[in-house]
This record gives structure tokens, sequence and C-alpha cells, in this order.
């Protein structure tokens, strides 16, 4: 159980729409995401209000917040009352006290049962493959023998993945020998002992996909993106990824299907890995608004984060277009630990043509996501060359 506070005075009694006819949008979850969401909510008119049990998150300073357990009944009902839908932040909100809660009406998008095939990583990887998705070879382990016999069946090097609470660089980790599987199970396996090993994929290079879908099925695939990685954590996106026609072709194609496949509402972040002989294999989805899709606020005509508001309230999706041939997008991550500092920011916005995101995180630490740099341009040469120049002047 959290030791978050209990909801604040300020907070304790969210109005309904107080007359407004615009929809309120409740989102469980303080994030980066959850910021950029509700600015996507602004030009629409949207009300958003949020749900966090952490009161330093990058939403803590948004108009309607509650601070609270997730399993404080009470400030739950105050939340949801006068929603039109509820969405995510993040896929490990702990859904079932405010399923229980739900008004009649109101959707949670992602639905629970989305949810349940996707927050739990060696789940997810079987409903792909019973479903005939091109995935890796892997094994989700009961316990350390388990795993040390998938490592024998699946040869070194492998993929360790904690099946919960991993992502982007947190709770995975490179194998190249069982010392190196004895220690990974050490460190990543929850306590019920259980671990995920994917075998090694000796692939061109990753791609990522954002797909939005409405309730019934209508959907938008945004331009293919290369994701260039570091220690496991994305650096940089670039669109549209230097592949041939088919490969995009199959890779929208592949994504839409993902997303169908896990019954999606929202936007949805696809991640693939592209082969040596232009197969592509499923890597991962994540059921919301996808770090390799913040490019699309400044680079694209509708952003991942507009057409996720749109799909959840089940509204006309906006095109997905890019609006200059190029665009890349460079992660600005913490360097160090300690309070940030935005001592830098002069630096960076003295490169004109950069648009610069920061997710107001108070706190940095080395590997953190703290914003992000995109810029658009006629190349992705040119756009590469004033992402890095800005983002490489910002140090947190």
């Amino acid at each position: 159980m959290s030791n978050a506070p209990s909801p604040t005075p300020d907070h304790a009694g969210i109005d309904d729409h107080g007359g407004s006819p615009f929809p309120i949008v409740g989102i469980l979850g303080g994030g980066q995401l959850g910021r950029m969401m509700a600015a996507a909510a602004l030009p629409l008119g949207v009300q958003v209000r949020f749900y966090q049990d952490d009161d330093t998150g990058p939403s803590s300073a948004a108009a309607h917040v509650i601070t609270a357990p997730w399993d404080d009944v009470e400030a739950l009902r105050r939340f949801l009352d006068g929603c039109d839908v509820v969405t995510l932040d993040n896929e490990w909100v702990d859904l079932r006290t405010i399923v229980e809660l739900l008004p009649e009406g109101v959707h949670l998008w992602p639905s629970s049962n989305t949810m349940a095939l996707v927050s739990d990583k060696g789940r997810q990887k079987d409903h792909a493959r019973a479903l005939g998705l091109p995935v890796g070879s892997y094994r989700v382990c009961e316990d350390l023998d388990a795993a040390l016999r998938a490592g024998q069946e699946l040869g070194y090097p492998l993929v360790a993945k904690r099946p919960r609470h991993s992502y982007d660089g947190y709770g995975n980790r490179t194998v190249r020998d069982e010392a190196d599987l004895r220690a990974a199970h050490a460190g990543l396996a929850g306590e019920d002992g259980r671990l995920l090993l994917e075998a090694f994929v000796d692939f061109v290079r990753e791609l990522a996909v954002v797909v939005a879908r409405r309730p019934g099925g209508e959907d938008v695939v945004y331009p293919v993106a290369a994701t260039v990685q570091r220690d496991h954590r994305c650096d940089a996106v670039e669109v549209p990824a230097p592949v041939s026609a088919a490969v995009i072709e199959g890779a929208a194609e592949l994504a839409r299907r993902a997303a169908a496949a896990y019954d999606c509402v929202g936007a949805v972040g696809v991640e693939l890995f592209e082969l040596h002989d232009g197969t592509l294999l499923l890597n991962e989805i994540a059921p919301r608004p996808h770090n390799s899709g913040h490019y699309t606020i400044d680079a694209c005509i509708t952003s991942q984060f507009e057409n996720h508001l749109r799909a959840v309230l089940d509204l006309p999706l906006g095109s997905p277009a890019l609006v200059r041939p190029a665009a890349v997008m460079v992660n600005v991550l913490g360097h160090r630990e300690g309070s940030s500092s935005a001592a830098s920011l002069a630096r960076a916005l003295s490169v004109p043509t950069a648009s610069i995101h920061l997710y107001g995180k108070h706190h940095v630490r080395p590997g953190r996501k703290m914003g992000h740099v995109t810029a658009i341009a006629d190349t992705l040469d040119d756009a590469r060359a004033i992402a890095r120049k800005a983002a490489d002047r910002l140090r947190l």
C-alpha cells in the first residue's frame, strides 16, 4: 500500500463539468505522458483531472489533481465523479479498485482486459504467439532452475526481463552466460521468482509504430520510425525510418494487427525488429502514448496525445501525416543524482529550430527521462544535427 498523503483540501472535492459542454477525461497516473495529454486537451476544450499516488510527478502542477493511495475508495469516488472516460498514464496502475468503482456508462480505456494481457510481458508474448503474430523465441521461467534450463535451450546471449514493471532500460539486462543469468534472476525476478528470457535477435534495426484506435476499431497509423537504443534505453527516434517500401508497409500492417489483437483503445506504441531478410518480429506493445511517438507533437498534423484523447472519447481521429519530410526526437536523460537545474535551458533554446520539451521533474538521476528535443527538416541529416545540438546542451 502506498504511503501517499490523503487528498489535500484544495483537491478534496473536484467539481463536475461546472456547466461546460465539453467532456472530462480522468487520467490515472501523474507522469509526463499525462502532462502531455493535458497539453493536447487544451485546444479541444477537453478537461482533464489526475489521480496519482505521488505528489512529486510531472502532472502535480495541474489544476485538478487528487493525490491518494490507489486503494483509497473515497478519493477514487471523488475522482471518478463527473468523468466521461478514464485513461492511463502508465500500465502499472492497480486497476482492481478502480474497475469496481467505475460509474455506469464510464469507460476505462485501455480496458482492464487489455491491461491484463499486456502488463505482464510473459502473458503479452503468449497472447501474441497464440494469435499468430511473429515473435522471437522466449521462455517464461517460474524459478531459477527453469531459467537455467531455458538458457541452455535458447543459447546465449539472452535478454532477461522482469515480467512486470520493466520498461526502456529498467528491469532488463543482457545475459551472456550462466553466471550472468544467475545474477539477472537474483536482481530482476519478482517475489514469485518469475523471469522472462528472450533469445537474442540478430536485427538490422529497431522500429516503432504508433497506432491510434477507437473503440469500434477505426484506426490511424503514424509513420514508421527507427529507434536508436543505448543500454536497452531509447536514445533517439528518426522518422521516416530508412527502410524499403515493403518494410514500411509490413511494419504498419503488423502494428495495426497487434493493436487489434489486444483490443487496444487509444494510442498504442508497437516496437518491432527488422531482420536482415526484411522479416519483422513483434518485440513489445504498450497500450498508451509511447516515447517513440513524442516527435508527433511537433512533426505531425495530429499528435499521438491528441489522437489518444480523440480515441478514448470515441471522436474522429486526426491525420498522422508529417508536416515536414523528416523528424528526429532525442531523449534528454539525467546524468547525475540530485535536484534538477534549469541553468542550461537558455543555451539549448539558442538553437532556434529545435523544439524543447521538459517534463518538470524536480529530481534527476542517471538515465531518468527529463525531457526530449524534436527537430523537423527536409532531411534526416538536418533534423538529426539540430536535435542533437540542442539536446547536448541540456544538463538538467
